[in-house]
């Protein structure tokens, strides 16, 4: 799924930043990289990709859909059906166990269907993400990594047109993170996916087909986003 954004500009109430970015094109299948120091926006756009949140003024185009026209009912929809997003802090529900949290956008979505091929994808998934034996584990008893896994399992699960990951490699020691590169890099290159992940690291950034710097998108006086 291609993304196309023009002329969007984004500000926090009072605070002293703003996010600007002319012209910014994403081709369906692509990797990309967004890079630059904390509180240059990379989070805000990628909440303003998934339609979380919407910018001022400008259009976000995501394949044949104008984002920033839409409801919050219709962005909701559309980001649980296409979108499969890797939250930094996880957003994992702590009274469901591993397997559930994986299932959740078929519970919030009727037009995901749970099926027997889509839970034979699960087990698969679990695998590769070497949490299968902790599919029935309460979500407390877990590490950090394996919390990282989880939310990256959830967002994979419903192979979704458009990638968003929000440092998804952060707490993952260098074994487990090449392994989850790979992983992401192949679900989606399988379902021609495109791929936007935040990082830090800048050791990975060979591996993506572009990179864009955030120092070239605000202006900030202090801001922290």
């Amino acid at each position: 799924m291609d993304v196309d954004i023009k002329q969007v500009e984004f500000a926090y109430g009072d605070e002293d930043f703003r996010l600007q970015i002319p012209e910014l094109k994403l081709a369906t299948g692509s990797h990309t990289a967004f890079v630059g120091p904390s509180g240059s926006g990379k989070t805000t756009l990628l909440r303003l990709l998934a339609g979380i949140t919407q910018p001022q003024s400008g259009a976000i185009q995501i394949g044949d859909h104008p984002l920033h026209t839409l409801s919050d009912s219709n962005r909701r929809a559309f980001r649980i059906k296409h979108i499969g997003f890797v939250f930094q802090d996880f957003r994992l529900i702590e009274y469901l166990n591993v397997r559930e949290n994986l299932r959740i956008p078929y519970r919030l979505n009727e037009a995901l269907n749970l099926t027997a091929e889509v839970n034979t994808r699960l087990e698969s998934l679990a695998n590769e993400l070497q949490l299968a034996a902790k599919l029935d584990a309460a979500i407390d008893t877990l590490s950090q990594g394996e919390l990282q896994r989880a939310a990256i399992g959830r967002a994979l699960l419903p192979k979704p047109e458009l990638i968003l990951a929000d440092e998804p490699t952060g707490n993952l020691d260098p074994s487990n993170k090449s392994r989850i590169l790979d992983l992401l890099f192949t679900q989606a290159s399988v379902n021609d996916a495109t791929l936007v992940m935040v990082t830090h690291d800048h050791a990975l950034l060979d591996r993506f087909e572009q990179v864009v710097d955030f120092e070239e998108f605000h202006k900030k006086e202090g801001a922290n986003v």
